[in-house]
């Protein structure tokens, strides 16, 4: 039986992660309020911010950049601005 949350993202009940996927207390914070629908939807605005600002994972500089863009989405509801990107029009 898949484990419930309450997604922070998402505010609302839904289905959560499997196990913890980031370190330290953060991790722990995402894993008890961010369902897997909320994390799918933040690895891919973390792909776009890697590949527009050619983020280099071994820089502490850019992980920390990174670290602070994923709690400002995922808990403060703030999106992701990336220069020059325009979502499609469905």
């Amino acid at each position: 039986m898949a484990r419930t949350v309450f997604c922070e993202y998402l505010k609302k009940e839904a289905e959560g992660l499997d196990f913890q996927l980031y370190p330290g207390e953060l991790g722990k914070r995402i894993f008890d309020s961010v369902s897997k629908q909320a994390w799918g939807e933040w690895i891919k605005k973390q792909t776009m911010l890697v590949n527009e600002k050619k983020l280099n994972m071994m820089n502490a500089e850019h992980r920390k950049l990174l670290e602070q863009e994923m709690v400002n989405f995922l808990f403060e509801g703030k999106d992701v601005h990336i220069e020059g990107y325009v979502p499609p029009s469905n």
